[in-house]
């Protein structure tokens, strides 16, 4: 297998195991030689700490990703996180655009909502800019509330067959070519992924923790990114970024002093062991 060289953009939070501090020892541990572009740094993520701080990086970006122009340098493949502003979603359009190898992976994951709300800082106009970015990207990796946001269906905690497919066909319409939803079961008692490629639908179900944790989003994206940078098929990488995301939450369930994050570090042997399957 090719060593591969893949840039995530995302923000650094010091302390809390999300986005670039996950990111980064994963996409490595899977093989990948891997690039970062930071936009913000953060003391701590911002679910449940307070008095966090916050540089945004943004005016960086441009001369950061000018100098690799500069130097010849692009990409195997392109994964985005979390962006902070409207300004970013489109320096990151360009840069997916512009910065990816002949055959460039490019996998978006919005970030910007959960359990029906926006996260505190984004607005409409914020998912609107984001829509941009879905003729752009190979696969879009959304959870249910990232995808009524983008398509303007109402989110439901209850939902069917039909309505999934329903929001399922308005992502394609935004130009999305592939679509891997998370966190999608019709069945209480767990949870899963339905994946939508070329037409075809496929769909994984496990078993539903009964706390989930801060940062799987960016643990399972990240997990995704590296299995199919190393040549699973989608479908396939989406099973593996599963099972390892719901062992890292596992690992973490019970214990009550580690609240804001989930352990993935241990359980990155089994993600090696489910990758040399």
């Amino acid at each position: 297998m090719a060593y591969k060289k893949v840039l995530t953009i995302q923000d650094i939070s010091c302390v809390g195991q999300c986005s670039l501090t996950v990111a980064l020892p994963i996409l490595s541990a899977c093989g990948h030689e891997t690039c970062i572009l930071p936009s913000a740094v953060l003391s701590t993520h911002t679910g449940g700490f307070t008095g966090f701080t916050f540089r945004d990086l943004t005016d960086d970006m441009p001369a950061i990703v000018d100098h690799w122009r500069k130097e010849n340098i692009s990409f195997d493949a392109i994964y985005t996180g979390y962006l902070g502003s409207i300004k970013q979603v489109g320096i990151v359009k360009n840069i997916l655009d512009t910065m990816g190898k002949e055959k460039c992976v490019k996998v978006v994951d919005p970030a910007f909502a959960d359990h029906g709300k926006l996260y505190s800082i984004f607005d409409m106009e914020y998912v609107n800019a984001m829509k941009t970015l879905c003729p752009s990207c190979d696969i879009l990796v959304p959870n249910l509330s990232e995808a009524c946001f983008l398509t303007g269906m109402e989110y439901r905690e209850d939902y069917d067959e039909q309505y999934v497919l329903q929001v399922l066909a308005r992502l394609v319409g935004l130009g999305c070519k592939t679509v891997l939803m998370t966190g999608i079961s019709f069945d209480k008692e767990k949870t899963g992924i339905l994946l939508y490629d070329n037409g075809k639908i496929q769909r994984y179900e496990h078993e539903k923790m009964p706390k989930s944790a801060h940062g799987t989003g960016d643990i399972y994206a990240s997990a995704f990114v590296g299995a199919l940078v190393k040549g699973k098929k989608a479908f396939s990488a989406g099973k593996i970024a599963a099972e390892y995301t719901l062992q890292c939450i596992k690992d973490t369930q019970n214990d009550k002093k580690h609240w804001y994050g989930a352990k993935f570090e241990p359980a990155i042997p089994y993600l090696i062991e489910l990758l040399n399957k």
